[in-house]
């Protein structure tokens, strides 16, 4: 190495362009090959760097998501979910409803594929530089209910639900909340009205959704007046994608089959 490559990988280093210190022998190799301008050079050796850059912030975006799987729009089945409204779930990944500061409320029995949907949807907007967050409604109570008792509620809802430019909150209604749990929730959704988008998934009708939250109708009552205003509301129905397998096979328990039957 001679003592220009030297400086030049010493001023990329001050600069922190290290796409471009890595890169700039191999593209000035193919800029000599090709006979491009000096311009033409520049230009690549700055895209290199700008989608190196690009690059890091979507890695610091997925782990920021927290993501439980990796999931995409084009992997959902259409053909076995055929109670799924394509249309409507096909705008959604324009991501036009983030941008609005609008909500997505995903309801169906479970198995249908809400979850699938949600995080392709958020993978979307990472893959778009979009600052998101994926946790179970579970976790987020439990985290909710530490940060209180630890004096930290402020700096958690600034850092953990204010922040992210969509949030993800998966699984309402599979547990039931206590009372303090019911009004840490509400308080999510009241600091996230017309702030920011949230994705709800839950296999519960509106009608039980007082159910979740220690059967308090008036508190229900306000969450959802707060999260449903602006809001796209898609209705799934059909069988479980976790159990057609064992279903096409006659192998699935009893129970869980007489479950099935009953919520078609």
């Amino acid at each position: 190495m001679n003592l220009q490559m030297n400086r030049i990988e010493a001023a990329c280093a001050t600069l922190k362009l290290q796409a471009m210190a890595q890169e700039w022998p191999r593209l000035a190799e193919v800029a000599s090959t090709r006979e491009l301008s000096l311009a033409d050079y520049l230009e690549s050796l700055l895209n290199a760097e700008l989608e190196a850059r690009a690059e890091r912030t979507r890695a610091t975006l997925t782990k920021f998501a927290s993501f439980p799987m990796e999931k995409t729009f084009d992997d959902y089945d259409f053909k076995f979910a055929t109670g799924a409204p394509r249309k409507q779930l096909k705008e959604l990944t324009g991501l036009a409803f983030v941008e609005r500061k609008e909500n997505v409320v995903l309801l169906g029995p479970s198995g249908v594929g809400k979850s699938h949907l949600a995080v392709s949807l958020g993978q979307i907007a990472v893959q778009k530089g979009l600052k998101t967050r994926f946790i179970t409604a579970a976790d987020l109570m439990l985290q909710l209910s530490t940060a209180k008792a630890q004096g930290k509620l402020e700096s958690y809802l600034r850092r953990s639900v204010l922040a992210p430019k969509l949030l993800i909150v998966d699984e309402i209604g599979y547990l039931p909340f206590g009372r303090e749990e019911a009004n840490l929730f509400f308080n999510v959704i009241a600091k996230r009205y017309e702030q920011g988008s949230i994705i709800v998934t839950s296999n519960l009708p509106f009608s039980q959704w007082s159910n979740a939250f220690a059967d308090d109708t008036t508190l229900t009552a306000a969450l959802l007046d707060r999260l449903l205003h602006h809001s796209h509301i898609v209705q799934i129905s059909g069988e479980s994608y976790r159990l057609r397998g064992k279903k096409a096979a006659g192998t699935i328990p009893t129970v869980l089959e007489n479950l099935s039957e009953s919520k078609n």
